[in-house]
């Protein structure tokens, strides 16, 4: 979350609009949702699988399923709430998309110790539109993954 501003009411405001994308659904925010969504929140930074997931909201919500976890988690997907990603581990990950987020972000992955960092730019503008005027295809979602190796590995390679 952003820095000097009051936590807690962002996550209250994510918390509603998530709340609001599930009714326009025809979906409630069931006390298990709501843990599995704050869960996510609490860590956005980290792409967390179901189980990871699972262990962290089980802290919570002691009486809460493996499976309950797994179908909100696919519910939230089909919303546009939250992206699946696979990170060469074999594992999907999930990554909250944050309200204020008009687009998908990047992550540039560290092929030697695994490191997952986000670019929140939106470093595709110039190629969407070079798409739509070549191709006329209107780019509406994109995730973009770059492997390499990140400047803690590089810097240890030098020394």
């Amino acid at each position: 979350m952003k820095k000097g501003i009051d936590v807690m009411e962002i996550l209250e405001t994510q918390i509603t609009d998530i709340e609001s994308k599930l009714h326009q659904a025809g979906l409630k925010l069931t006390p298990q949702r709501r843990a599995t969504v704050g869960t996510l929140l609490h860590n956005y930074e980290k792409h967390l699988s179901a189980e990871e997931l699972f262990t962290l909201v089980r802290e919570k919500e002691s009486d809460i399923g493996l499976a309950t976890v797994y179908r909100t988690l696919e519910i939230l997907s089909e919303l546009g709430i939250v992206n699946k990603i696979n990170f060469e581990d074999g594992m999907t990950r999930y990554d909250l998309r944050l309200s204020d987020q008009d687009y998908f972000h990047h992550h540039l992955l560290c092929k030697v110790c695994g490191k997952i960092q986000e670019i929140h730019e939106d470093l595709m503008t110039d190629v969407e539109e070079e798409v739509m005027n070549k191709f006329g295809f209107k780019v509406t979602e994109h995730r973009l993954i770059f492997r390499g190796i990140c400047s803690n590995c590089l810097n240890k390679r030098i020394r």
